[in-house]
């Protein structure tokens, strides 16, 4: 199964997002991620733009809603072709199913499907206190990633930290799509589940998404070189 870096690119518009992409012109093409902010501001064409330039796309909507909602929601989304999108797993079991169900084409070929577990920016303390989830941040998250594998769902986001024990749980062949990365010398920013590319693919993912280190690095292209230098190993 291949690795690869993504890039968060959580502009706040189509144009600082195609100039960002254009400092790469002429190498890789990097997987990036669509967010809300971006997927708000500029709707469906920011994707077939970025597919247009042939750019991997990891739509992360987030969708959480009751199933039939989610199902239909999906069934648009399965026309961006995109790679990759994601549902919050606490929408149960049901719902990820929903949502599988409406990302099929008909020919039977869809995007990869992950969940989300718990955030990055969620400790163990605001889980508990705040969400009154009484069981611990590993227990919660591997209990997420079986429901989201017995849905049908290719794989999880989790924090890096959280890597290894999904694997354990759920297989080898589970996606785990980490956010949380920065390098060893930068600051953690508002996230506090984190580690860096090298200890991310040591500890089980296969997908990192970063974002401020590569995005409002000095040098983007080289932050992002340097996310792959570590990453895969090359």
């Amino acid at each position: 199964m291949p690795k690869d870096v993504i890039i968060a690119c959580d502009f706040a518009s189509r144009q600082q997002t195609l100039e960002f992409l254009d400092s790469f012109e002429g190498r890789r093409k990097p997987f990036v991620k669509i967010g809300m902010e971006l997927f708000y501001a500029e709707g469906p064409d920011i994707v077939r733009e970025l597919r247009r330039r042939g750019h991997p796309v990891f739509l992360d909507l987030k969708l959480h809603d009751i199933p039939n909602t989610v199902k239909k929601a999906m069934r648009v989304l399965s026309g961006l072709d995109v790679q990759m999108c994601n549902v919050h797993a606490a929408g149960t079991v049901e719902m990820m199913r929903a949502a599988l169900e409406g990302l099929t084409r008909e020919d039977g070929s869809r995007p990869l499907l992950i969940a989300v577990t718990q955030l990055t920016s969620t400790s163990e303390e605001r889980m508990q206190k705040e969400l009154l989830i009484g069981a611990g941040m590993g227990e919660t998250i591997v209990k997420y990633a079986q429901n989201a594998r017995e849905a049908g769902l290719d794989g999880v986001v989790c924090s890096p930290l959280e890597a290894a024990m999904v694997k354990d749980a759920c297989g080898a062949d589970f996606l785990t799509v980490t956010p949380g990365i920065r390098f060893a010398d930068a600051a953690k920013d508002d996230q506090v589940r984190i580690t860096t590319p090298a200890r991310a693919r040591e500890i089980g993912s296969d997908y990192i998404v970063v974002g401020r280190p590569v995005t409002a690095a000095p040098d983007p292209v080289a932050a992002y070189e340097r996310c792959l230098k570590e990453f895969l190993n090359q």
